[in-house]
């Protein structure tokens, strides 16, 4: 594995704006968003407002990776994808999420999920996933892609590879009428076989008109992950493999999620809406 240098939080910049003709999700300036109660099964109506927001994460993600670089900032990479949206009439979901203050995540290395972008910089042989949310037509499309930069050590690269085909395999295993722990149980019988960890408390969700409708999508191979696939549910995969441990420790900021060993993760997520014959992705750019 590579010898890099764990990583630390860096400086935040201030809270970038958001055009006031731009729609806000309902939770915007709260400590929680109100529950969702509506049903996992999207109108059309809903479906084809998620294919807009879908693609323009999808391209926002896409335009911030253009940039990825030795010597690129996190931050830089928030702005691009800030302005992406918002130039196209979105709202970034993550901004103002239970308080969390950027328009994307970025995670590097051992960074699970939900690291805050700020002054750090990317350095030759870092992993770093995008985590994009797009709010706009009053519905949520999210999509994360974990990247190289630079010159990647086999192990790197080879589980970001890996963590790709595990989120192409459990898109292929949607099926309606089959329970929803068919996901896990593709993903983890695949990340077995290279000695890969599934990361367990952190999963897919429903999402809709609400970013986490409540639906739970795990990664692993769950008994209690019984609900049934019905064509027109829409909700995110999102598998987190590691070189190690599963377990996780949490940076004092109360977001950045870090690998227990310290080893490297990565990330590939989509948000999907299931049809007769399986699942469309609506993430794409």
């Amino acid at each position: 594995m590579s010898g890099q240098s764990l990583l630390v939080p860096g400086e935040l910049s201030p809270i970038r704006s958001v055009p006031g003709n731009i729609r806000r999700p309902e939770y915007v300036g709260k400590p929680a968003p109100t529950p969702y109660t509506g049903a996992e099964v999207q109108t059309p109506e809903t479906i084809e407002a998620m294919r807009i927001a879908g693609r323009i994460a999808a391209r926002a993600m896409a335009e911030a990776a253009k940039l990825i670089a030795p010597g690129v900032t996190t931050n830089e990479l928030d702005r691009v994808a800030h302005d992406y949206m918002c130039d196209h009439g979105a709202y970034p979901s993550t901004l103002g999420y239970r308080g969390f203050p950027k328009s994307l995540c970025t995670s590097v290395n051992e960074v699970i999920c939900h690291g805050i972008p700020d002054s750090t910089v990317l350095r030759d042989g870092d992993i770093v996933n995008l985590d994009v949310t797009a709010y706009i037509g009053g519905v949520h499309g999210d999509n994360n892609a974990t990247y190289l930069v630079g010159d990647v050590d086999e192990e790197s690269r080879l589980l970001v590879e890996r963590t790709r085909e595990s989120l192409d395999r459990a898109i292929k295993a949607v099926r309606p009428g089959r329970q929803i722990n068919i996901i896990g149980r593709v993903i983890e019988s695949y990340a077995k076989r290279f000695g890969y960890g599934v990361v367990r408390d952190f999963t897919g969700h429903g999402i809709n008109s609400s970013f986490h409708s409540g639906l739970i999508v795990p990664h692993y191979d769950s008994p209690h992950a019984t609900t049934v696939i019905q064509p027109g549910m829409t909700f995110t995969i999102e598998p987190m493999l590691t070189l190690g441990s599963y377990d996780y420790d949490m940076w004092d900021d109360g977001w950045t999620v870090v690998t227990k060993d310290r080893k490297r993760t990565a990330q590939f997520e989509h948000t999907l809406v299931v049809t007769d014959a399986g699942a469309e992705i609506l993430t794409l750019p």
